[in-house]
């Protein structure tokens, strides 16, 4: 009987596990560091004073017919962080200049 099959195969299942299990952790692990990071970045610009940013941002609705109306007679002020997520109640400015300063409510 030859048994160096049957242990060759669980050898193989184990590392494929392992595999899947690293790359797991690294898809899950990646973003949160990554997230971690921009705000300890953020919050260290922010105790030096910068890593916020006021824009103008104008008020819209859509309408039915799927147009948008922008209200500029009131412009409103929108302070934004400097970083790639939203923060601490803020919206990135990446993200605020992206939308067209228009904020669809």
């Amino acid at each position: 009987m030859d048994t160096s099959e049957p242990v060759h195969t669980e050898y193989s299942r184990r590392l494929v596990v392992r595999i899947l299990a690293a790359a797991l952790g690294v898809l899950v692990g990646l973003p949160l560091l990554l997230y971690a990071g921009d705000a300890l970045l953020l919050r260290q610009r922010m105790a030096g004073g910068g890593g916020r940013e006021t824009l103008t941002v104008y008020f819209a609705t859509r309408l039915k017919n799927g147009k948008l109306e922008i209200f500029t007679d009131r412009p409103q002020s929108e302070t934004c962080a400097q970083a790639l997520f939203p923060h601490f109640g803020y919206r990135p400015c990446w993200y605020v200049r992206r939308t067209g300063n228009v904020k669809v409510i």
